[in-house]
């Protein structure tokens, strides 16, 4: 059974720092593509950052870039989403996803698994 597990998410003030943890179990990393989608209170699911397998192609949101570092340990079968200077809008259920080959990068690439998201609030 294929799970996805994030952890990481809490309370942070504007500027602050949150790094996320997804686990991922009963698949092998392989030619996959993994993804970070948020969703704010009251809004709909927004795209965030994809990377593949070997951790070479990433891309992101225009909002994330320069704040947001997508990374992959293979070792651990972990992703990270590493996020830094966090602001309010920033706030958001965060959820990590996975795609079997063949698969693409960006938003239009569809995952195949999905997490159950933890909660990242930002506020003073």
């Amino acid at each position: 059974e294929v799970q996805l597990v994030e952890s990481g998410g809490g309370l942070v003030q504007p500027g602050g720092s949150l790094r996320l943890s997804c686990v991922a179990s009963g698949f092998t990393f392989s030619n996959n593509a993994f993804r970070w989608v948020r969703q704010a209170p009251g809004k709909g699911l927004e795209w965030v950052a994809d990377i593949n397998t070997d951790g070479l192609s990433t891309t992101y949101i225009n909002s994330a870039k320069g704040r947001f570092t997508i990374s992959l340990d293979n070792a651990k079968n972990t992703l990270y989403l590493q996020m830094h200077s966090l602001k309010p809008e920033d706030t958001a259920m965060y959820y990590c996803a996975a795609a079997l080959p063949p698969c693409g990068l960006g938003p239009s690439a569809p995952m195949n698994y999905w997490g159950k998201g933890t909660l990242v609030t930002i506020s003073s």
